[in-house]
């Protein structure tokens, strides 16, 4: 299981949004959900019956997902490996923009040529290094100014086989290169900033007044949120600019989370309470 699943596409994508409800409401409550609860979920994001149930079997096929006969009906349940994942995604979601730790202006800096025949693997190591909080900075350089994701790294190339070829050490910038210079090169900070102040414009003036708006609001809140591991990689405070956006865009995922969540909560566990108690039959999923 790789971190790629985690990664929201452009658009919100039936899988994608699936990912998210998993992760925020079906992880901490049990790890199941019947289908009939996903396919009302989604359909309040206007996917049909049809795409939510072809998202459901493309996360089974992945192994995120196994499902449960119960009589005719059909129960999901989070696999080890979906969990994992989920557990993962969800502390790195979580972890962005609370970090104020000093930093000591070393770098963590991995290097890992992939040869050409093997494009997809170096597709998953730049993908999986970026969520993991690294920058690249050239082809096969991947840098990172938290010395404490060292394991991460590791974990990343000994998945991909890539771990023997690889080296993974602890450096500071010299006189040529300063760690301004470094972090332009391994991140583009005008469009991390145009997505924080985006972000902010897009959910600010939001004032849900139902449990399922609430359920809505945090979807898509957690859903738009999840990029940002892929464009952040928690930059020390003091290489910050002056009025950094992330800030705020930070406090307002925190506040809108806490005013939201527990609306989102009862409209879910109101949703498979109905689930679990209709007589009616729930078609397994098809591909």
């Amino acid at each position: 299981m790789d971190d790629r699943a985690l990664r929201p596409r452009s658009g919100s994508s039936a899988k994608a949004l699936l990912l998210t409800i998993l992760g925020e409401l079906v992880l901490p409550h049990g790890g199941g959900a019947w289908t009939s609860t996903i396919v009302r979920s989604l359909a309040l994001f206007g996917v049909e019956e049809r795409n939510a149930r072809q998202a459901i079997a493309r996360l089974a096929d992945r192994g995120t997902l196994r499902s449960e006969k119960q009589g005719r009906r059909a129960r999901w349940h989070l696999t080890p490996g979906g969990r994992r994942l989920l557990v993962d995604g969800t502390q790195r979601i979580y972890e962005l923009g609370t970090g104020e730790h000093a930093w000591d202006g070393r770098w963590l800096v991995v290097l890992c040529s992939v040869s050409e025949d093997q494009r997809a693997k170096r597709h998953q190591l730049r993908t999986q290094l970026e969520f993991a909080g690294f920058g690249f900075i050239a082809p096969g350089i991947a840098v990172s100014p938290h010395l404490d994701r060292e394991p991460a790294a590791n974990a990343v190339l000994a998945d991909l086989g890539l771990l023997p070829g690889a080296l993974v050490f602890r450096a500071e910038a010299g006189e040529v290169v300063d760690a301004d210079d470094v972090l332009e090169r391994g991140w583009d900070l005008g469009l991390l900033a145009a997505e924080y102040d985006a972000f902010v414009a897009g959910f600010g003036e939001r004032t849900p007044s139902t449990d399922e708006a609430c359920f809505v609001d945090l979807v898509e809140l957690v859903h738009a949120w999840r990029r940002f591991p892929f464009l952040d990689p928690g930059i020390p405070p003091q290489l910050l600019p002056d009025r950094w956006p992330g800030h705020g865009a930070h406090e307002l995922f925190s506040t809108r989370h806490a005013a939201v969540t527990p609306g989102a909560v009862r409209w879910y566990l109101a949703a498979e309470a109905s689930a679990g108690a209709s007589e009616g039959v729930d078609r397994s999923t098809t591909s």
